[in-house]
């Protein structure tokens, strides 16, 4: 993979993963849980673990509505799988707290969009 094809995957990715901010600080949670795979899971430490498109949107609907906003990474890593999933770890800031992304695997599909099948995430302080 020539390194100009790497840095489009994760440019695209990147993208992708800056959308899904820029709707969550708009409050849409509608555009955040559609960047879900329909069987992604995502592990919110300390809240639980939630399977699929459904328990997805059963965390993040209700935290959206409450106002939760001014999102940002910061020590952004990211890793190329392969041509089609890229990983991105970080450090993440918002109103309501801060804490660390330790995984999110963002799959390329078919119709070229880039999905979160995997979202590992930790708060480690609530304001």
């Amino acid at each position: 993979m020539s390194d100009t094809y790497r840095e489009k995957i994760i440019e695209q990715a990147l993208e992708s993963s800056r959308n899904w901010i820029a709707n969550f600080n708009n409050g849409n949670a509608r555009a955040c849980i559609d960047t879900y795979t329909n069987d992604a899971v995502m592990n919110a430490r300390p809240f639980g673990t939630y399977r699929g498109i459904q328990e997805i949107e059963s965390f993040w609907k209700p935290f959206i509505e409450t106002g939760a906003g001014e999102l940002e990474y910061s020590n952004v890593k990211v890793a190329i799988e392969n041509e089609t999933t890229v990983l991105l770890a970080a450090d993440w800031k918002m109103n309501l707290g801060r804490g660390i992304i330790i995984q999110e695997r963002w799959v390329k599909q078919e119709d070229g969009k880039w999905l979160l099948e995997f979202d590992d995430f930790e708060v480690l302080e609530q304001y």
